[in-house]
């Protein structure tokens, strides 16, 4: 047989059967679903008469549409998303499918309540309506978004017709200066490559700098790449990893947890493995970055200055740019740094895990909110919320200005009840700056949660390592 990578093992080993030259019938180990992918999904098996063969396999998630307003009772007030929580309840209750309901102590994100609960493992194929299902591949798991019509499919099958993709390496050595995250270095990825740079590929990151990254951070890494077109990423799990997922995973015991551990030694990319697309990094080369304008890959270090159109490739590029920095309200060669803001979230499938949270409120405290800045922290998870609170970080937040929420989506979209005004700019951790994203109108600018913090503490668009230095 000839060398693999990581990608082609995973295929192979959930291949149902070859449709054609392009396309299998895929296995899936895990779905994943929340409350505004599957409603359609459900009237589907109903209207066919159909049942879900494997409901332990289905995981179902409210997240995006839940308040996240202080209180123990979360009442959803919006009423249809009040309906599309109940559905998904009924649904989940007729099929016998796990539920994370709208007052569960565990609800969350679901990209972030899946892992933490010891649900991926490497070597699955995890699938979601939700394209940031990328997440797992930081454990070694492939992972992606599905439509709705896929979601029906893989409820009656627990199997999804798959368009095989083409494969990319992006290897990034050395190391990280300080004040740079695994954010930082995926938007500048991203920045890179492109919206599109990855599009059509599942992609696997290595080297030496992804070997010195956290889970969490790895996670972040995976989670960002989709908006570089990417339809899946993967790093090879190592000792991190296999830790991370023992200690989550009590059910992986005696002979169990042997054959686990001997089959996912083999879950790497062999020596001498073809990639259709290969792209290099060196980490000590990134600074601290933010997006400018209405895509992730319009973003620059802190420290430089608004692209002038003329630095733009003629085209769609220029003219994309140019529209962007209209609905920013910025001027073409003007430093980004020093941006007033009104607004800043912590939180998000992207950063909104326990390491995110400690990395803001080791900024924020002794400090605090800017007048004129309303800033709040929103968990990943209620794990995640409990575990900050034992840690004390809900006070540094609090004690300097910061609202305190449950978990939640919240505002990464403007799906549920935080939604920003018109011309209001946000410094925010989350994954998309798209127009109207975080509500109508509203400015989003992508950055770490260091930064994120900063920008809260001084009212501007800051860079965190003159923060650093000024301590």
């Amino acid at each position: 047989m000839p060398p693999r990578t990581l990608y082609r093992k995973l295929i192979d080993s959930h291949t149902v059967a070859s449709l054609d030259e392009q396309n299998i019938l895929l296995f899936c180990d895990l779905h994943l679903m929340n409350e505004y992918t599957s409603p359609q999904a459900f009237a589907g098996l109903y209207e066919e008469g159909r049942g879900v063969p494997m409901p332990g396999q289905n995981v179902a998630v409210v997240s995006h549409i839940i308040p996240t307003h202080p209180g123990k009772i979360r009442v959803i007030a919006d009423p249809p998303s009040a309906l599309q929580a109940r559905y998904l309840k009924k649904n989940c209750d007729t099929f016998g499918i796990p539920l994370f309901d709208t007052n569960d102590p565990l609800q969350g994100i679901e990209h972030v309540v899946a892992p933490e609960h010891g649900m991926i493992r490497p070597g699955m194929v995890v699938i979601c309506g939700d394209s940031h299902t990328t997440t797992y591949g930081a454990l070694g798991a492939l992972g992606f978004g599905i439509g709705t019509t896929e979601v029906e499919h893989v409820l009656a099958t627990q199997t999804l017709v798959y368009r095989v993709a083409r494969t990319m390496h992006i290897r990034v050595d050395g190391q990280l200066a300080r004040g740079v995250t695994a954010k930082d270095l995926v938007l500048a990825i991203i920045g890179r490559i492109g919206a599109r740079g990855a599009l059509g590929y599942v992609l696997e990151y290595s080297g030496s700098a992804i070997d010195a990254l956290s889970i969490e951070a790895r996670f972040t890494l995976c989670n960002m790449i989709v908006e570089a077109g990417a339809r899946g990423a993967l790093i090879a799990p190592d000792d991190k990893a296999v830790d991370y997922v023992l200690r989550r995973a009590p059910d992986l015991a005696g002979p169990h947890r042997a054959a686990a551990l001997q089959a996912w030694r083999d879950l790497r990319s062999d020596e001498g493995a073809v990639f259709d697309a290969v792209h290099v990094f060196d980490a000590s080369m990134i600074a601290p970055q933010v997006t400018w304008g209405t895509s992730p890959d319009q973003v620059i270090a802190v420290d430089q200055h608004v692209p002038r159109l003329d630095q733009l490739e003629e085209g769609a590029a220029r003219s994309s740019g140019a529209r962007a920095m209209e609905y920013a309200r910025l001027a073409a060669g003007t430093a980004i740094e020093g941006t007033p803001i009104q607004h800043v979230f912590i939180g998000s499938c992207t950063n909104g895990r326990i390491e995110d949270l400690r990395a803001a409120a080791d900024v924020v405290r002794g400090r605090h909110v800017a007048p004129g800045v309303r800033a709040m922290v929103v968990p990943g998870s209620g794990t995640v919320k409990r575990a900050a609170e034992a840690e004390g970080l809900d006070r540094v937040f609090i004690d300097a200005g910061f609202e305190w929420r449950n978990a939640g989506c919240s505002m990464c979209l403007a799906m549920n009840d935080d939604v920003l005004g018109d011309g209001v700019r946000c410094a925010s951790t989350t994954n998309r700056n798209f127009e109207g994203r975080q509500g109508r109108g509203a400015i989003t600018h992508l950055m770490s949660p260091a930064m994120a913090a900063a920008a809260a503490t001084t009212g501007c668009i800051t860079d965190i390592r003159r923060l650093e230095r000024a301590q």
